[in-house]
């Protein structure tokens, strides 16, 4: 169906602008019109050519959701019909894939779709969670305090994002620095400490025989061998954590690992308090919110446990007793979430214990960060301290005999 670009005024004056997918320009002045608006200009879009390159597409980020449900609860606050909120956050939106998005949403709620329905169509950008919540507002007439708290959620989740990602930045670049470094030397200026330690004849140092063996090995043939194997296992243990089993054993693996162990099990209680807790405080049912909840958890064991957790509660029981049966959540976590169901203020207990782990998750942050910054300058300046010194030990030997 053809693309018309229209230009429309409201009955105050008020100049409107967007797209409509139509079959005619008559049919798009017919549709303006139903809605209260007089067409000034309307044309057919010229049609754009795109180069899609793999990666490079126009993404939806988590950042650019946040901003237009923040938008959207504002608008719906002040009192605008949806399908209105829908039609301007839209056309006014940086990011176009969002803004085909929003269009084909507002044309499903026209056509009679709720808004939860509509969403629910494009998975990619909307998740469960976000769709789940949007309902119950619409169910509870409070979408626009729902959209407020869903906004203020993902702003807490991405910012847990990000401190995760501060502590892997640092060594991850480091060890990059470090090992192209020490290929360099071992690859180009080794061989030429070589060749002129083999015309001077002799028995060169036991450290400098190592370092030469090891620049004629990643010179060599062999070398090529070791990095096709390492892709190989790289590749293959991708395919075996996309299984349900290799997931559950490399996340159980992960969370037994002795320093960042600590920190992947507060970041996993983290969002699931602050996620368990949004939804019950939007009226979300407490069974659906914990399938939601493993859904997103990030890691298996976790997934596992909060399965094990809502399998229980539809049995009669509670969720502090099946959590801690299952071993993954901490005590104080648990007895926490037990006091809540005992005085019915489960959400606002929830909400205090992942504000209790966000918290913690910043403290660990810090610890391991300051933790890493001397363990990679030792690293790093050991292996490169033990090459040069392992090259001038020979210089310092001929210089003895020369004199």
């Amino acid at each position: 169906m053809p693309v018309f670009v229209w230009q429309a005024q409201t009955r105050q004056g008020d100049v409107r602008k967007g797209e409509m997918e139509a079959q005619s320009v008559d049919a798009v002045n017919a549709a303006l019109r139903r809605q209260g608006l007089s067409p000034t200009r309307v044309k057919a879009k010229p049609r754009e050519i795109k180069i899609n390159i793999p990666g490079f597409g126009d993404k939806v980020r988590d950042r650019d959701i946040v901003i237009f449900t923040r938008q959207f609860a504002t608008m719906i606050d002040a009192g605008l019909p949806l399908v209105q909120c829908l039609e301007i956050l839209g056309t006014q939106s940086d990011n176009k894939t969002l803004g085909k998005t929003l269009d084909t949403i507002r044309s499903d709620v026209e056509g009679g779709a709720s808004y939860a329905e509509a969403l629910g169509k494009h998975p990619k950008i909307f998740d469960d969670l976000y769709v789940n919540m949007v309902a119950a507002g619409e169910t509870g007439g409070i979408l626009d305090t729902i959209l407020a708290r869903l906004s203020t959620y993902m702003e807490k989740a991405i910012a847990l994002k990000k401190k995760v990602k501060s502590a892997m930045v640092y060594p991850a670049t480091t060890l990059a620095v470090a090992v192209a470094v020490i290929a360099i030397l071992m690859i180009f200026v080794i061989p030429k400490f070589a060749d002129m330690f083999t015309g001077a004849g002799g028995e060169l140092p036991y450290m400098t025989r190592i370092v030469i063996g090891i620049s004629n090995f990643a010179a060599s043939y062999k070398m090529g061998i070791v990095v096709l194997v390492l892709i190989a296992a790289g590749f293959l243990l991708k395919r075996y954590y996309r299984t349900t089993r290799g997931r559950r054993r490399i996340d159980g693996i992960l969370l037994r690992l002795p320093v960042f162990g600590p920190l992947i099990r507060k970041v996993a209680v983290a969002k699931f308090t602050r996620t368990l807790g949004t939804m019950i405080s939007s009226g979300v049912p407490l069974l659906d919110a914990l399938e939601i909840c493993a859904k997103t958890a990030g890691n298996k064991v976790v997934e596992d446990a909060v399965f094990v957790t809502r399998q229980s509660i539809s049995e009669g029981k509670t969720i502090a007793e099946p959590l801690e049966e299952t071993g993954v959540f901490p005590p104080m976590v648990v007895q926490m979430i037990s006091v809540g169901e005992a005085t019915g203020a489960l959400d606002n207990m929830l909400s205090k214990i992942a504000d209790f782990y966000d918290e913690e998750v910043d403290t660990a942050v810090a610890a391991l960060t300051s933790l890493m910054e001397p363990m990679m300058m030792v690293f790093l300046g050991g292996a490169i301290g033990f090459v040069v010194i392992a090259m001038y030990l020979p210089i310092f030997k001929m210089a003895a005999l020369g004199g």
